[in-house]
């Protein structure tokens, strides 16, 4: 069995002496893992780090099989991934979202969506925003997506400001008025045709939405705890939202 895709990097670990176990995101089959000899090498170890985008050629007997990767560099941003806190417990984040797909179930969307934001992660509004939309892309190919483009009471598509925790469908302000305590709030941003942008206030939420239903269908049916990478993600794109505004304000009083 052979096979040859783009991939990028999510995970490594140690096998044996020199070796390690990488765990891609392929563009065609998904996330797949497969061991790299001499991946411990001086000159592999700066390919095999995370949200790099690679050329990759899969050997194995058996396609059950683990199977051996062999690793051309196709894009090696790892080293800007670091020089930021969003780029570096971002790119842990996604990956630890894709783990919870089936492995080599193919998702092509994701990869791009992947790729993309790898590289705005220097952009902590952008990376933040398409952040929550990958969540909200993971939701729906695990079977949970939200439905935010119209009304679930009333079919309208405008004053959509709410999302019923229930149904995970949109709510617009009228209908949802008398409820509003039992409601989630949806960030104008993420509205079907929004062409607002996040600020830290309606990035909170956007965070806080998704991961109430990363929680309610995903984590706690499976006994899993959200990844200390998300937090740490959510906790530095706030923070660097929040400097933004500030000098914002400052340079238009200055």
């Amino acid at each position: 069995m052979q096979w040859q895709d783009e991939a990028i990097i999510i995970g490594v670990k140690r096998h044996g002496e020199t070796s390690v176990i990488a765990e891609l995101m392929t563009r065609d089959r998904g996330r797949h893992l497969g061991m790299v000899r001499s991946g411990r090498s001086r000159s592999m170890q700066p390919v095999l780090q995370p949200g790099n985008r690679v050329e990759a050629v899969w050997r194995a007997r058996l396609d059950e099989h683990l199977g051996e990767f062999k690793l051309e560099p196709l894009h090696l941003r790892a080293a800007r991934l670091m020089e930021t806190a969003t780029a570096v417990y971002g790119v842990q984040a996604m990956g630890a979202l894709l783990r919870l797909l089936p492995e080599r179930d193919p998702h092509p969307h994701l990869f791009e969506a992947l790729d993309v934001i790898l590289d705005t992660m220097d952009d902590p509004a952008d990376a933040g925003e398409l952040f929550v939309r990958f969540e909200l892309a993971v939701l729906n190919d695990l079977g949970f997506g939200l439905d935010l483009a119209e009304c679930a009471a009333t079919g309208v598509r405008q004053d959509l400001i709410y999302v019923s925790p229930k149904s995970g469908r949109a709510v617009c302000g009228a209908a949802g008025a008398p409820y509003a305590d039992r409601l989630l709030p949806l960030p104008p941003f993420l509205g079907e045709g929004a062409g607002t942008a996040a600020n830290r206030e309606t990035m909170a939420a956007a965070f806080r939405l998704t991961g109430f239903f990363l929680h309610r269908h995903v984590y706690e049916p499976r006994g899993l705890t959200e990844s200390t990478a998300r937090e740490g993600f959510v906790h530095a794109a706030l923070k660097a939202l929040s400097v933004a505004a500030i000098d914002t304000g400052a340079r238009q009083t200055g």
